[in-house]
């Protein structure tokens, strides 16, 4: 499903000089498989998901994601990779906090221009799956975090990903509102969607629904 082969990724800062952020890593994540990648901030987690999304290219090596060599998309085709792939979580959920609930789970599906007797049953579904029916038309700002952040998980969900990739999701939320997350991602790993997750918060080390946990530093896997 995934596969990162001899991938190293260089950031230029200045004109002259430039930090390398990984170093010829070789990832494979396999169909339905729920992978963590663990490590401290700036070692390299957030590059990798940003490469399997094709938000970034490697200087070097191949990111390959469902028999499509991303790495090499053009930058038009990549978009549309995104849109028909990807489910992507934000650390900071990214939602429009002046539209609804509703507004902001369509979103990503704007340019596909979808059917709409098909989008509102899709929605239904999510809604209700997410006990959070009543609140389709409530302004995003007018509802709490934990509602927030089901509806970043839902907006994510909305065009039936393949992956799911999820980049530091707990480290705006208080210790029940993470556990809920938890729960969360523990129903999605049921419907075989391949998930990989970065962070460094120790609620995620050792569950049981976690394939791997892949230990990054400084731009380098360390273990498995």
């Amino acid at each position: 499903m995934i596969e990162l082969k001899n991938v190293t990724k260089e950031f230029k800062i200045g004109a002259k000089d430039k930090v390398t952020a990984l170093k010829d890593i070789n990832l494979h994540v396999g169909k339905g498989e729920t992978v963590l990648l663990k490590g401290p901030s700036g070692s390299g987690k957030s590059t990798i998901l940003s490469l399997i999304a094709a938000l970034n290219k490697p200087t070097s090596g191949e990111v390959i994601v469902d028999g499509k060599r991303v790495s090499k998309l053009a930058d038009n085709f990549t978009a549309l990779f995104r849109r028909e792939n990807i489910g992507f979580i934000f650390q900071r959920y990214n939602l429009i906090p002046t539209l609804s609930a509703k507004e902001n789970v369509i979103v990503p599906l704007i340019p596909s221009n979808p059917d709409p007797i098909k989008l509102e049953k899709r929605l239904q579904e999510l809604f209700s799956s997410f006990s959070l029916d009543s609140k389709m038309g409530v302004i995003v700002k007018n509802l709490s975090g934990g509602e927030q952040q089901r509806v970043a998980i839902m907006r994510s969900l909305i065009n039936n990903p393949t992956i799911i990739i999820a980049d530091e999701p707990t480290a705006n939320l208080d210790k029940k509102l993470s556990l809920e997350f938890i729960e969360i991602l523990r129903k999605l790993k049921s419907s075989e969607n391949s998930i990989v997750i970065a962070s460094h918060d120790p609620l995620f080390f050792d569950l049981d629904f976690i394939d791997r946990q892949i230990d990054i530093q400084n731009g380098e896997i360390q273990c498995y």
